[in-house]
């Protein structure tokens, strides 16, 4: 796979909590000059990244991060802001404790009502595969797609472990054709995001890919 058409896939990343306007706007340029799908960075920053590249790439932000454990209101509240603000795209955590003590039907819930503040931009639903077992990752591709999500989210990159090659092939098994996978957290080498792609992922979460291509440059 050549590096461009994996870049393409690459939601180039930075959610540090220190992270700074020139910090920003170094990898919305890096997202312009190498082709990323979008750049994802903390709602705080999105207006003026929106103002700053225009239509010359997609900004995504995150919702309910990293923890997942606010409310929904809350939920809504931040993606309906974020909208606002001018996100193109949407990544929300989900509410882990309710995956663990098995209410599905709440967290689609919480998913569908997010999905409709997103105002038809691309939702993907982190899931935060290390914190759970395969039944209740499968029991969530379930919940996701009968949510109406477009994607379903691997990691935060902020918990305990981030994708792994199992939890992708897992999901892509699982899922109908209209879920599509993103995989995020520790991908740090083009031989891992090419596996992650050919295991069934779409979309990358890294802050690593792009600094790969500049030093191939």
């Amino acid at each position: 796979m050549e590096l461009k058409d994996i870049l393409s896939r690459c939601d180039h990343t930075l959610l540090k909590p220190d992270a700074v306007w020139e910090d920003i706007k170094q990898i919305c340029d890096d997202g312009i000059e190498y082709g990323t799908a979008s750049v994802c960075i903390p709602p705080a920053f999105v207006k003026q990244a929106k103002e700053y590249v225009k239509d010359k790439l997609k900004i995504c932000t995150v919702i309910g991060f990293p923890n997942g454990y606010n409310t929904t209101a809350v939920k809504c509240f931040e993606t309906v802001e974020a909208v606002d603000h001018g996100a193109d795209e949407i990544d929300m955590v989900i509410n882990i404790g309710w995956a663990k003590e098995g209410r599905f039907f709440e967290i689609e819930s919480e998913i569908a009502q997010v999905k409709n503040f997103c105002a038809g931009r691309i939702l993907k639903v982190i899931i935060e595969t290390c914190l759970l077992t395969d039944e209740e990752k499968c029991a969530l591709v379930k919940a996701v797609q009968n949510a109406g999500a477009d994607y379903i989210k691997t990691s935060t990159g902020f918990s305990t472990g981030g994708a792994t090659f199992h939890d992708v092939e897992l999901m892509a098994g699982q899922r109908n054709e209209k879920l599509k996978i993103k995989a995020s957290g520790g991908i740090s080498s083009l031989e891992d995001a090419e596996k992650f792609i050919e295991l069934g992922a779409e979309r990358l979460g890294t802050s690593k890919v792009v600094g790969i291509a500049k030093k191939m440059k």
